[in-house]
């Protein structure tokens, strides 16, 4: 039977896992800047309906603005990566001895000499997309991802959405069916929640400590947070103290 390599980006679960950078920033900024919302306009003594509003209309347009971020930078890259890599090419057929000194040098560096060290240049010069593949990756250290623009400006927007949706789904709920509940309280567990998990795979998409990953995403997003409300809390008492 052939076994089935979850890495393999047409697999369901392996497209996931390339995409699950996106998932996380999207998710940290969707849950951060949308609860930083709540929590602002909470401190102002703003109705629940102004909540709703207020908290959808941050999440709607700046959910886009940051997918239009995401879809730029790595359009950017790509054209980068397109335009060295059309420079090597030119290289090749106008610098040719060069180039090939180049890979000499660079498999030198790695250790190998002799005839040994020839036969690797010989094989690599040999084969043209080898030869800029190799040049793009061991000189520019560049390398080309499978991901589209498009893609990944889509999975950031869908992100940002989702998990920005937390601290506003009680308020959402409470609109509907009034519920018997503190809804700021209720939403920052919520919403501390997400951070937590966001933490958690922030962590693991950076090979780094899950507790720290946690820690650092839920003081970030306490911090955000607690801003939003004193801000809004001391706007409101100078706009209606004057008013």
């Amino acid at each position: 039977m052939k076994e089935t390599n979850i890495h393999n980006p047409k697999n369901l679960s392996g497209r996931l896992q390339t995409f699950l950078g996106e998932f996380v920033y999207g998710g940290i900024d969707g849950s951060v800047t949308t609860f930083a919302v709540v929590s602002g306009a909470y401190g102002a003594n703003l109705d629940s309906a102004v909540i709703i509003i207020l908290g959808l209309a941050n999440l709607l347009a700046d959910g886009f603005a940051m997918s239009v971020g995401a879809y730029l930078s790595a359009r950017s890259e790509n054209d980068n990566f397109e335009k060295h890599k059309a420079i090597e090419n030119w290289e090749i057929d106008n610098l040719r001895e060069r180039e090939v000194e180049e890979i000499r040098e660079i498999y030198v560096a790695k250790g190998f000499e002799g005839e040994l060290l020839e036969q690797v240049v010989e094989k690599i010069t040999s084969d043209r997309e080898v030869w800029i593949d190799t040049m793009m990756k061991e000189e520019l250290e560049m390398i080309k991802t499978d991901k589209t623009p498009i893609s990944i400006g889509a999975v950031t927007f869908i992100s940002f959405i989702l998990v920005g949706t937390i601290p506003l789904i009680i308020y959402l709920i409470d609109f509907v069916n009034p519920l018997d509940l503190d809804l700021f309280l209720t939403s920052a567990i919520l919403t501390g929640i997400a951070f937590a998990l966001i933490g958690v795979l922030k962590a693991f998409v950076n090979n780094t400590n899950a507790l720290r990953g946690l820690l650092e995403t839920l003081l970030l997003g306490g911090a955000a947070a607690l801003i939003a409300y004193f801000v809004g809390d001391f706007l409101e008492k100078i706009v209606l103290g004057a008013v």
